[in-house]
């Protein structure tokens, strides 16, 4: 029986957006950011913490920093759902990264302790509700973040099966793609 060879996978080149980007962004207000991420955080992850988890987070601020992008969302937990906050100096614990790096995490193609070890994530305040956090993220059974799941025909094909099979019998009629 030969040895079968061993396979590394090469971490992404790491990129990080041009700092003019992130000064556009960066004029963006934060307020419909933060309501976009909640309601993706809660549409994913809020129903998948568990009961410990979500009694930890209770009125605890967290912010999420995207520091290329210059972006900052700011939330905090309810008890029953992840809601936008105002933007605060000190929250209880702050995750940094670069946008491709909460990218990668989001999609499980790198480890959230290499990210760390390597300074390209960085948690700041409670460092026990911070691994409290990355725990609980890791024990979930999530799908992995593929942009196509979220195409606007995906999204129409899970939530309206039914007038999404029509657009695609119309579309075909009329010489589009189905």
């Amino acid at each position: 029986m030969e040895d079968e060879p061993i396979v590394v996978a090469t971490p992404p080149t790491p990129f990080v957006l041009p700092p003019p980007v992130g000064a556009v962004l960066a004029r963006l207000p934060a307020y419909p950011g933060s309501v976009l991420l909640v309601t993706a955080i809660n549409l994913a992850l809020a129903r998948h913490l568990p009961q410990d988890v979500k009694d930890i987070l209770q009125g605890k601020r967290l912010a999420i920093r995207v520091r290329d992008a210059r972006l900052a969302f700011d939330f905090s937990w309810t008890g029953q759902r992840f809601v936008p906050a105002r933007p605060h100096a000190q929250p209880d614990l702050a995750i940094s990264a670069n946008a491709q790096d909460f990218l990668l995490l989001a999609q499980r193609r790198q480890d959230p302790d290499t990210l760390f070890f390597n300074r390209r994530l960085v948690m700041e305040g409670d460092t026990e509700l911070g691994l409290v956090v990355k725990n609980a993220l890791d024990a979930l059974e999530l799908p992995v973040l593929d942009p196509r799941h979220w195409s606007p025909r995906a999204v129409l094909e899970r939530s309206a099966p039914q007038l999404a099979r029509r657009l695609a019998s119309l579309s075909s009629r009329f010489g589009g793609r189905s």
